[in-house]
């Protein structure tokens, strides 16, 4: 057997002490195979265990409502729509549609591919950490991230920021990979790896910086090609990436209305992780992270701090500064407390490295730290289940519309909250009331709204019974806001009749007088 003999990169860690040089003698000569299933297999199966159960007992929201509508329409539609709005989200409706051919739309079906890009997402952290320090560090890092409660609540959402995070996260890992291997195969992995990253959201490119410092780091080490190789590379995946890019700079409107302020900022902890002491127990603990984490420091810090900065303070002309867009970022997090743990019980217990008795205090570090966490975010992971509480209650709205409907019964929306394509998808599979209002399709607009009719009282002919839904339900009139013309035509011809209040949403039965 040919003796296995340091790489600089090991022989400087083995200098400092770092875990990692233990790490890549085991990965050298094959018998790491194991750790690395343990790394990966451990937390992806806590991560799944969090977000399958219930999967589709959560109703759809307004987002998700527009991945279905988008993921269902005719090719030929879906190529109007994204020529005028959501191009940058383009590839992730083109999965979905395929998806949807196969495996159907419902609730459970439309979340499964997020959950499961969730739980690889959870896995390749604790690889990522295997490979950055060692076996503990990875399976505690892929464990705190399995159960934080953003990751359960993204992982039940048919929306592409699971697989953002996971894209995010595998760019990372070939990068390291490449930089270790050098071969046309990792850096063409890598490449692919980053396009994919910018197919699924743009926000997560921002890993890029990060990649900017291990490039250095290798260069300076003497490594004279690493920086050309990561220049094409990452030029491979960028290029793939930019007409998407490019058309997406002119749709940039359609995130106008998210305005943010200085509220947003102190709450971020509290919305990118689900709760405020699991957010602040995590950020603290990986400030301490940043000193311990060696050469993996700087990759970390800018993988988790530089992208909110820079959402934040361009927020007023970018308006990307969303806790959901910004959840690729949690691994860093995880990692770094990981490392800052870890690393805090190694310098306690300098021969904590060797031996039976050393290993079996990594595992306790581990399953202690990782269950006391789970503990604490546990409620906040049963909250993510649950319907959001500023939602319509659009399935409850659509049982009653189910419920009382009759032949030749029509149906007209109120409000701003997407009634027409939510009632839509909870309809799809029964005889909904005629949309007596629409007078073109979103499918004829190119985009995601209808234009009502321009003559109402025309419209209006021929029903004698109307279903109002409206999402106007604080004490105000459910025909508030409404378009005036199309108000005074209704009250008019109509009367009200039987009303339902449901969360945030009112079905009312107008009839002919």
């Amino acid at each position: 057997m040919t003796a296995y003999t340091p790489s600089v990169d090991e022989t400087a860690a083995q200098e400092r002490g770092d875990d990692a040089s233990s790490g890549h003698r085991r990965s050298a000569d094959g018998a790491g195979r194991g750790s690395a299933w343990l790394a990966f297999l451990l937390p992806a199966l806590v991560a799944a265990a969090c977000v399958v159960p219930g999967l589709g007992e959560r109703q759809l929201w307004r987002d998700e409502h527009a991945t279905w509508w988008a993921s269902t329409i005719s090719w030929h539609d879906l190529g109007r729509l994204i020529g005028s709005i959501d191009v940058v989200i383009a590839p992730y409706y083109a999965v979905m549609h395929l998806w949807i051919d196969v495996a159907g739309d419902s609730a459970a079906m439309l979340r499964l591919p997020e959950a499961l890009a969730m739980a690889v997402s959870a896995g390749l952290v604790g690889l990522l950490g295997r490979r950055m320090f060692a076996v503990r560090t990875g399976v505690l890092a892929g464990l705190l991230f399995a159960v934080v409660p953003m990751i359960t609540r993204y992982g039940q959402e048919a929306r592409p920021y699971a697989f953002a995070t996971m894209f995010a996260l595998l760019a990372t890992l070939w990068l390291i990979r490449a930089l270790e291997r050098p071969s046309l195969r990792h850096w063409t992995l890598y490449g692919l790896a980053v396009a994919a990253t910018g197919f699924s959201h743009l926000v997560a490119m921002a890993v890029l910086a990060g990649h900017v410092w291990l490039v250095f780091l290798a260069k300076k080490r003497g490594d004279r090609i690493a920086h050309y190789a990561f220049a094409g590379a990452a030029m491979l995946g960028l290029s793939i990436t930019f007409p998407m890019v490019a058309q997406g700079t002119g749709q940039s409107g359609q995130i106008a209305w998210n305005v943010t302020t200085t509220k947003d900022l102190t709450q971020f902890p509290d919305t990118l992780f689900g709760s405020w002491i699991t957010g602040g127990a995590v950020m603290a603990l990986g400030v301490v992270g940043l000193l311990l984490a060696g050469r993996y420091s700087v990759l970390l810090a800018a993988w988790a701090i530089l992208p909110p900065v820079l959402t934040f303070v361009t927020a007023n002309q970018l308006h990307l500064f969303l806790p959901r867009y910004l959840l690729f970022t949690i691994p860093a997090w995880t990692l770094l407390v990981a490392a800052a743990l870890t690393r805090l019980v190694g310098r306690l217990d300098p021969d904590a490295r060797r031996g039976t008795g050393a290993q079996v205090l990594s595992g306790l570090l581990v399953a202690v730290v990782a269950a006391g966490y789970a503990f604490v975010a546990w409620p906040a992971i049963g909250d993510a289940k649950k319907d959001l509480p500023r939602e319509p209650d659009f399935r409850a709205a659509a049982n009653v519309v189910a419920a009382g409907e009759r032949s030749g019964d029509g149906m007209i929306f109120n409000g701003g909250m997407s009634e027409r394509r939510a009632m839509a998808y909870e309809l799809r599979d029964r005889e909904a009331p005629k949309d007596v209002l629409m007078e073109y399709t979103p499918q004829q607009n190119g985009s995601y709204g209808a234009t009502e009719c321009r003559k109402p009282a025309s419209c209006l002919k021929g029903t004698d019974r109307l279903w109002l839904v409206s999402t106007v339900s604080d004490g105000r009139p459910p025909l508030t806001g409404m378009n005036e013309k199309t108000a005074a035509a209704i009250e008019k011809t109509f009367r009200a009749g039987r009303t339902v209040k449901l969360n945030h949403i009112v079905v009312q039965v107008l009839e002919r007088r």
